[in-house]
């Protein structure tokens, strides 16, 4: 790739994503890392973009920023080995041939994997999820309309007659931004909008959170602890979250921190 070639695609990169990592522009180049880099220095130099350690950012953030919370690739690397155990519980819960959601998020996006043995009929708003069901296993897949969020690779309808509303699913998993007395927390309304419907159309609802998040809090309140059935989380929750979540009358599933199989049941 010339030179020219390269500098368009880096700038691509950043206006798309606001900040990119080398690594992530080595791969997209197809160059080296001192190519990149000298690259870069060139670009920051023009005032074209802005360099910082390990890649670069936009010169201006934009003016529409996409939703609320952190991106799916930086949460992706956050307590992985949590997020993996959880997610191999959730799929034990369960059966060949049931219609379920799944939302979209880096723990539920771990549930692909020990899928990949399943054949079942999913209905997902997550690109990532929908992507590797279809590449890599034999499940059925559904796909929701509406607006594309980069950053957080999932699609939300502002529409109340979107598909949504024609899917049926036995059990619905997601995740959350926080766990409280009050229930479930999320920070965008749109995100909120958007799973209300999809809880609307699930018998059961499983939430896969890693203990992290019962620290978490966040101004908009999803839904009550007493709407939720199962919460499966890893051993790193404490007593006092577990006996909020045993008044509520949900049902716990605790799994060792990087186990593949569930062990502990709990309420």
């Amino acid at each position: 790739m010339h030179e020219k070639d390269r500098h368009r695609v880096i700038l691509s990169a950043v206006q798309d994503r606001s900040l990119v990592t080398v690594v992530d522009l080595c791969a997209l180049t197809g160059a080296s890392e001192a190519t990149v880099r000298r690259d870069i220095n060139t670009l920051d130099t023009q005032k074209r973009l802005r360099r910082v350690r390990g890649g670069a950012e936009a010169l201006t953030s934009k003016p529409f920023v996409g939703l609320a919370g952190r991106p799916f690739s930086v949460n992706a690397t956050m307590h992985s080995a949590e997020k993996q155990a959880i997610a191999a519980a959730a799929v034990d819960l369960c059966e060949d041939g049931e219609p379920i959601i799944i939302n979209g998020g880096t723990t539920t996006f771990q549930m692909v994997h020990p899928l990949a043995s399943r054949r079942m009929q999913v209905f997902t708003n997550s690109f990532p999820i929908a992507e590797h069901l279809l590449k890599n296993t034999r499940n059925t897949v559904m796909l929701s309309g509406g607006i594309i969020y980069r950053e957080q690779n999932i699609i939300l309808s502002p529409f109340d007659n979107d598909v949504t509303r024609n899917f049926y699913a036995k059990r619905m998993f997601m995740g959350a931004q926080g766990i409280g007395p009050l229930g479930l927390m999320e920070q965008d309304p749109l995100i909120v909008q958007a799973e209300e419907k999809l809880i609307g159309q699930a018998d059961e609802l499983i939430v896969l959170v890693d203990s992290s998040k019962f620290a978490n809090r966040s101004s908009l309140v999803l839904c009550p602890l007493d709407r939720i059935d199962t919460i499966v989380t890893d051993d790193g929750m404490d007593d006092r979250n577990a006996a909020m979540l045993e008044a509520a009358g949900v049902k716990l599933i605790v799994v060792p921190s990087g186990a593949a199989q569930k062990e502990g049941v709990a309420s």
